[in-house]
């Protein structure tokens, strides 16, 4: 048996080592996206079972009075904090890499055996850690989860004007039919959206001018997009005004599901005190593949997250001509240092304000007095996604009016 026992040891390290190695060739973004995504997994396991647990530990049950919904907080904090404290410790050592020739950009690439160690070293430290920090780190956390919200508003307005170019640039007729077809789609989609909104959030007998005022806003916003994006003195494109119409639509819509359960204008909820397993799961789905998204689209972008000498941000020269191909130049490529395709530091301070994020909707922006058994309910995170539609709509409109209004400035 301890022959057996032992080969199955040896069999298991070799298969991670070998997995490990993979990864560290040819995918190390979706390593990291696992591994941030392990942490939320176990941030909400211990959310529902940590509780009576964490009642024990001396160190942080000191008064003896706390409820419930405060020891799930806190397990969801100290999770948080050891994976935020992993991905910000990794961004301040990749900072300054402009070529593959760097050592560390072996460290960003590879050894996950040792930093799956260091990042669960990281989080079972945290639960050692005297409950004045972690309320620091929680208040913290909700200016980091408001940075990461402004992040993501800036990547989607990238990759909105990214796709715009690449089909312009195309010149063809289609690609002009695609582009009014995808737009007027859009636009149809967040108008009819908006609609289904006044029937889900202002029933009939209520008082719920707040609700309507948000939706009407989102509406107004829409027609307020297409209205500056087609002005002839506004160098815009009416697709990413509908894509950011839409987007503001569906953020409406995140907020507004996000009242409380009790709450009378609450069409969608207001008979049921709790959500049910399934509606639980499909939201944390949500929030994990906003999150990645959002890390992800942040190492590839070309705006203003590659790293100077990025192959993403420089112009693309001419091709070489027959009489540079010799073989001594060739010889000579071979050996030079290749520019890294994304910035390692700021890919890993998405994931690190990632993780003040989802333990904001986990633990309700460390408000406990909802009910326990509701992710990411309550005012407070209806008027976070209320203040994100505003935030994109300023943002967007800026970048459509700051060229008119600041000749002299480049702007990309």
């Amino acid at each position: 048996m301890s022959c057996l026992a032992s080969c199955c040891v040896a069999s298991t390290c070799g298969l991670c080592t070998s997995v490990a190695s993979g990864i560290s060739k040819r995918s190390a973004r979706l390593a990291y996206c696992g591994l941030f995504g392990l942490s939320l997994i176990v941030s909400w396991i211990l959310r529902e079972v940590a509780a009576p647990l964490l009642e024990k530990i001396p160190w942080i049950n000191s008064s003896g009075t706390h409820t419930k919904e405060w020891f799930q907080i806190q397990a969801v904090l100290r999770v948080s904090m050891g994976n935020f404290l992993f991905f910000a410790i990794f961004a301040l050592i990749m900072i300054g890499i402009k070529d593959q020739n760097d050592r560390r950009d072996s460290w960003h690439h590879g050894g996950w055996i040792a930093k799956m160690v260091i990042w669960l070293l990281l989080v079972v430290l945290m639960f050692f850690i005297p409950n004045v920090v972690i309320s620091i780190y929680g208040t913290i956390s909700k200016f980091g989860a408001g940075l990461f919200l402004l992040v993501q508003v800036i990547i989607l307005l990238d990759c909105t004007h990214s796709w715009n170019d690449a089909w312009v640039e195309k010149d063809e007729q289609k690609w002009y039919i695609a582009l009014l077809a995808v737009s007027v789609g859009c636009y149809i989609a967040a108008f009819a959206f908006s609609g289904i909104l006044f029937i889900w959030f202002n029933p009939s007998g209520n008082d719920c001018g707040l609700n309507v005022f948000f939706i009407v806003m989102t509406m107004i916003l829409a027609f307020v997009f297409a209205v500056i994006a087609l002005h002839p003195a506004v160098n815009g494109s009416l697709l990413p005004a509908s894509v950011i119409s839409l987007y503001c639509a569906y953020v409406c819509y995140t907020g507004l599901a996000s009242e409380p359960r009790d709450y009378a204008c609450n069409g969608l909820n207001n008979k049921s005190k709790a959500v049910t397993a399934s509606t639980l799961i499909l939201g944390m789905l949500t929030t994990i593949l906003s999150v990645l998204y959002s890390a992800v689209r942040a190492g590839s972008s070309t705006t203003f997250l590659s790293p100077p000498s990025s192959p993403k941000s420089v112009v693309k020269k001419p091709l070489l001509e027959a009489e540079e191909m010799e073989e001594g130049k060739e010889k000579s490529k071979e050996t030079e240092a290749r520019p890294v395709s994304y910035s390692y530091a700021f890919f890993h301070v998405i994931f690190a304000l990632a993780s003040m994020y989802s333990a904001m909707l986990l633990s309700g922006w460390t408000n406990s007095s909802e009910s326990s058994d509701l992710i990411d309910v309550g005012w407070t995170s209806v008027w976070v996604r209320i203040c994100t539609e505003w935030v994109t709509a300023v943002l967007y409109i800026w970048s459509l009016v700051a060229p008119m209004l600041c000749p002299d400035r480049e702007f990309f």
